[in-house]
C-alpha cells in the first residue's frame, strides 16, 4: 500500500534528477492536489494511502513535472495577491515580481483602468479586486488568452465591472483611462534559449517576446499612451531587470513627467512608471 509519505520520498529524488529547482515544494504541491486537500493540511494526511486514483493522478503529475510542466499547468492556476487564478498554457504563468507593478498602481487612486497584454487578468482583476470602485478593460490579440481572463473575472465575482477586448495593444481602445498598465512581452529573441524549459516549452511565445531587443512592445506603448490618459493619468509597465534606462528614455521621450523606475523585492529594476502631463 502507498502512503503519502512513501510516494513523496520516491518522487523528490525524480524531480531532483530533472533539475526542477524545488523538488520537494513541488512534489509535496501535487500530492497535496491529488489528495484532494489543501497544501497546508498536507503534513497532516502523509501516512493516509492513496487510493488507486490517487496514485495514479500524482505519478501522472510527477512524469509530466519531470517533463517540466509548470505546476500551475497540473494543478490549473497559482496564487497572485492572495487569489487563485486559473492558469493555462495560453497564458503567462503569474509571477510575484509582477506584485511590484500592482503596489505601485495602489499607491494612488484610479477609477477607470486599462490592462494591455491581460494573459491571466491577474494585474487587472487584482486591481478591481483592491479598489470596489474602479472598472476595467484588458486587452489581448489572443481569443484564448482573453476566455482564461474572463473566467478568472467570474471566479473573483468581477464580471461586471470588467471589459475584455481582443485588440492589438490599442487598435481597438476607445477612450481615457486615468491609469494604464502592462506586462508585456520583454525578453529579447536571443534570451529565449536560455530560459528555464518551465516557460521556454510550455508559456506562448507571443507573450514572452516581441523578438529583436525585446524592446517594441514598449515602443508602441509609450508612443500612444498619452492619447488614452486623462491629464494626470498614470502609465506602469513592467521591465526585465535589465532595461529600466532604454525603457525610462522611452517615457521621457513620449512627453511623461515624473517618470521613475522601482525595484522589485529583490532590489532589481522591475517596474517604470509616469504622468501624463498634457
Amino acid at each position: 500500500m502507498m502512503t503519502g509519505a512513501r510516494a513523496l520520498a520516491l518522487a523528490v529524488p525524480c524531480l531532483r534528477a530533472a533539475g526542477v529547482d524545488d523538488p520537494m515544494g513541488d512534489a509535496r504541491r501535487l500530492l497535496s492536489h491529488a489528495m484532494g486537500l489543501a497544501p497546508g493540511r498536507l503534513t497532516l494526511h502523509l501516512s493516509d494511502t492513496l487510493s488507486k486514483a490517487q496514485n495514479t493522478a500524482f505519478s501522472g503529475a510527477i512524469t509530466a513535472r519531470e517533463a517540466r510542466v509548470p505546476v500551475s499547468h497540473l494543478v490549473g492556476g497559482r496564487w497572485f495577491f492572495d487569489r487563485w487564478f486559473k492558469v493555462t498554457a495560453d497564458v503567462l504563468d503569474p509571477r510575484p515580481d509582477t506584485e511590484a507593478l500592482v503596489l505601485q498602481a495602489l499607491s494612488k487612486p484610479f477609477t477607470n483602468v486599462l490592462d494591455l497584454g491581460l494573459g491571466t487578468g491577474c494585474i487587472l482583476l487584482t486591481l478591481l479586486a483592491e479598489n470596489s470602485s474602479a472598472k476595467g478593460t484588458g486587452t489581448d490579440i489572443s481569443p484564448k488568452a482573453l476566455a482564461v481572463a474572463h473566467q478568472n473575472s467570474v471566479a473573483l465575482d468581477l464580471q461586471d465591472r470588467v471589459q475584455v477586448l481582443r485588440s492589438d495593444w490599442f487598435e481597438k481602445v476607445q477612450g481615457q483611462f486615468d491609469l494604464i498598465v502592462s506586462n508585456p512581452p520583454y525578453i529579447g529573441a536571443d534570451e529565449m534559449a536560455g530560459l528555464a524549459p518551465e516557460v521556454r516549452d510550455h508559456e506562448p511565445h507571443l507573450a514572452l517576446s516581441p523578438g529583436g531587443d525585446g524592446l517594441d512592445a514598449y515602443r508602441i506603448i509609450t508612443s500612444k499612451a498619452c492619447a488614452h490618459l486623462t491629464n494626470g493619468g498614470r502609465l506602469i509597465v513592467e521591465i526585465g531587470p535589465t532595461q529600466g534606462k532604454a525603457v525610462r528614455k522611452m517615457f521621457d521621450d513620449s512627453g511623461f513627467c515624473d517618470v521613475r523606475v522601482d525595484q522589485d523585492l529583490d532590489g532589481r529594476d522591475r517596474v517604470v512608471q509616469g504622468v501624463n502631463p498634457a
